[in-house]
């Protein structure tokens, strides 16, 4: 009877483990990423997140996500613990979510395009023209009207077509619109494919950090960044590290990229050298930068006067001195 005890004691143990006691269970941690040539996939390939997730008890799961607005719903129903996003998206989660910035991973990533033998020339000639975006919840939104007012045009001068990021490339190819804003790898598909042409880059329409525009951000739910603050100082620095190796050895990380988000090998070296997604060691995401981005989203009406967002420098700090700043 003791023994039957003792087991029903150990079962309602384990049981207890499993709903969430952190000493003995494993932890799946949900990492949202989208199908984009983001840090953390070279650190998964690199086998860099195995002896964070031996050291830590956890298990590192990449959800994936077409593009930001899913991704931050996923955020704000406690299904994902970190993410990586377009610059966008993360400032909006970091403003309204429960969340909080903790690096900067990818400059630039976004571009206007048009059809390589379009007569377009500048943005105010798109004026009374069809122009591909990927939504009002995408970062590509907000710097369309940006660039759009910087030309002295509103969007009621275009007439918008929404779609999918990575339909815009064959949109452009077929002529059905006259441009299309998106990112990477999508503006290197349609580069490399030679079918398009730049209109504008990103950094033309908002350079904010070392001359170029930031594109991607590391963010993490609250809860989380308050219970296991070590496993995401150990996933920063993770991403610092495929940083490193992505400027150290940008050929092998095309590579690594192609076998993980199944994109052409030769689109991913063509987005490299042109610098079309820009890396740089500089992940901190400082205030001054972090505010000119809030006010560049308030301007064009996405976020509120009174949204500011969280953000925590600490852990890109550490991971930048760990790496031999």
């Amino acid at each position: 009877m003791k023994r039957f005890s003792a087991l029903l004691l150990a079962v309602a143990g384990v049981a207890l483990l499993g709903a969430g006691t952190p000493v003995l269970a494993q932890q799946t941690v949900n990492y949202g990423v989208q199908p984009a040539t983001m840090p953390i996939y070279i650190a998964r390939e690199l086998g860099l997140l195995d002896p964070i997730e031996r050291k830590h008890g956890i298990r590192v799961v990449f959800r994936n996500f077409a593009y930001g607005a899913p991704e931050n719903q996923a955020m704000a129903a406690g299904e994902l613990q970190m993410a990586s996003a377009g610059m966008g998206p993360a400032i909006i989660a970091a403003s309204r979510l429960p969340s909080t910035l903790v690096a900067i991973t990818i400059l630039e990533q976004t571009a206007i395009l048009v059809p390589k033998d379009s007569p377009l020339k500048s943005v105010k000639e798109l004026k009374g023209k069809k122009v591909a975006f990927p939504g009002e919840g995408s970062q590509q939104y907000p710097l369309l009207l940006k660039a759009l007012a910087d030309s002295g045009l509103k969007e009621a001068d275009i007439t918008l077509f929404k779609t999918d990021g990575a339909q815009i490339p064959t949109l452009l190819q077929s002529k059905s619109v006259d441009a299309g804003i998106t990112w990477d790898p999508h503006v290197s598909n349609a580069l490399a494919a030679g079918h398009s042409k730049v209109l504008i880059k990103a950094e033309k329409i908002m350079p904010i950090m070392q001359g170029h525009y930031i594109g991607n951000g590391e963010y993490v739910h609250d809860d989380f960044l308050a219970r296991r603050p070590e496993v995401v100082q150990d996933l920063v620095s993770a991403n610092v590290r495929a940083i490193d190796f992505i400027l150290k050895d940008p050929k092998a990380a095309a590579r690594m990229w192609a076998k993980q988000i199944g994109f052409p090998e030769n689109v991913i070296n063509y987005s490299l050298s042109e610098g079309i997604s820009v890396y740089s060691r500089n992940v901190v995401p400082e205030k001054a930068t972090i505010d000119a981005y809030a006010r560049f989203l308030k301007d064009a009406k996405i976020l509120k006067a009174d949204d500011n967002p969280k953000f925590n420098a600490s852990f890109a700090q550490k991971a930048l001195a760990e790496a031999g700043k």
